[in-house]
């Protein structure tokens, strides 16, 4: 059965960091393209993070609010994709979903609607 399992949520102090992880089962993620989405209370989803599929390079995107502190990453040997985040703020507060698309591409786009398969999310809090 194919899922995708986050971990690695929890409550962190502004300033500090997580790697949340996305884990699959039941399938090679490395053929995925695999998106990072968190959606605070209130608030729309919005698109965190995206990695192409390892064929297609690996290439990498990110939002504006977390380039340079936010960093995506594979480990195919143990079928997991990484979020680490550095420099945490308050308003990086929400739940974040992995989710996935099998397809051979070399770009990633932030899209949810795109993507065919979600986790069920870990939630992150950021506060003093």
């Amino acid at each position: 059965q194919w899922q995708l399992v986050e971990s690695g949520g929890g409550l962190v102090q502004p300033g500090g960091s997580l790697r949340l992880s996305c884990a699959a089962s039941g399938s090679t993620l490395a053929l995925y393209v695999v998106g990072w989405f968190r959606q605070a209370p209130g608030k729309e989803r919005e698109g965190v993070s995206c990695i192409s599929s390892s064929r297609g390079g690996g290439s990498t995107n990110y939002a504006d609010s977390v380039k340079g502190r936010f960093t995506i990453s594979r480990d195919n040997a143990k079928n997991t994709v990484y979020l680490q985040m550095n420099s945490l703020k308050s308003e990086d507060t929400a739940v974040y979903y992995c989710a996935a698309r099998p397809i051979f591409q070399s770009t990633c786009a932030m899209t949810g609607a795109w993507f065919t398969s979600w986790g069920q999310g870990t939630q992150v809090t950021v506060s003093s």
